[in-house]
């Protein structure tokens, strides 16, 4: 509808909620499966998930690979931290299906996500395929703390700008990974491995 309606045709800051879902194992996957197989299993996997980004408020804003990035408008993903709590719903999801996953295809999808909040450049970009694009450094940040999931071994880890923005709740524990200089950044940046409490 944004695209539709032209609300992007000039570009627009907006402070938003990022996360970067990325699956595990990918190479070795898709190297048992095959090229067709492996792609249904990713199909099956985004299936799957969608409901607990749509019941969390969230927007899926593209597929890249084996990863799925999502966005939350500040209002909609901080004040009951919806973009944290759908990450556990689709870790649910996933435990339910995960007899499926098994007959399908020997394998269950795990998975791991990074998460940030701020500013976003969101504008149409493209002449002959057109698309919402979004930009800026809060896209890269997301980008390198879902990668700094495999070097911490930590499954979900969010930044000390998005946690300061959260609710207190008791649903979920924060553990400090310590202040980091993530790849292309200038400015050390605290990481939080967050758990289900």
């Amino acid at each position: 509808m944004s695209y539709i309606s032209g609300k992007y045709h000039h570009p627009v800051s907006e402070y938003r909620v990022i996360m970067f879902l990325d699956l595990n194992d990918s190479t070795t996957i898709a190297e048992k499966l095959g090229a067709q197989r492996y792609h249904n299993f990713i199909n099956d996997f985004f299936f799957e998930i969608t409901p607990a980004v749509v019941a969390n408020k969230g927007e899926i804003y593209q597929y890249v690979g084996d990863e799925m990035i999502i966005s939350w408008r500040e209002k909609r993903g901080i004040p009951q931290a919806n973009c944290v709590h759908c990450y556990f719903d689709i870790l649910e999801l996933i435990n339910r299906k995960k007899e499926k996953f098994l007959s399908d295809y020997g394998y269950v999808p795990s998975f791991k996500a990074g998460l940030h909040f701020g500013d976003v450049t969101v504008g149409e970009i493209g002449d002959v395929k057109r698309e919402i694009a979004f930009h800026g450094d809060t896209m890269n940040t997301a980008a390198r703390i879902r990668s700094e999931c495999s070097v911490l071994k930590r499954n979900l880890l969010v930044s000390d700008v998005l946690l300061q923005q959260l609710p207190a709740t008791r649903n979920f524990a924060a553990e400090s990974m310590g202040r980091l200089r993530l790849k292309g950044r200038e400015a050390d940046i605290e990481l939080f491995s967050i758990t289900a409490a």
